[in-house]
């Protein structure tokens, strides 16, 4: 028999969003995780509108138009793509 350890009520994402650099989760208990968008290539290359068109889940968030899928756990984590790159920032 195996047993399952439910997903902690304080890491369930309420609200989702990405600005131009970042994307950005709120949790059930107020904390907002932010996270760099180069750490997900997918999302980082997708258009405004995809990036904000997201469904919620239990323990993460889903882009139906990107087919990405982050956890919140991994977010806390800090995991990120295995591939990205941050990006350069050219000096003036």
């Amino acid at each position: 028999m195996t047993s399952s350890v439910p997903y902690p009520e304080n890491e369930k994402p309420v609200q989702a969003w990405c600005d131009p650099s970042h994307l950005h989760v709120t949790l059930t208990d107020g904390r907002e995780v932010v996270t760099p968008l180069w750490w997900y290539p997918r999302l980082a290359s997708a258009t405004h509108a995809e990036r904000n068109t997201v469904e919620l889940m239990l323990d993460g968030v889903h882009w139906p138009i990107v087919d990405e899928d982050l956890s919140v756990r991994g977010m806390l984590r800090g995991w990120k793509y295995p591939n990205a790159v941050e990006p350069t920032v050219a000096a003036e």
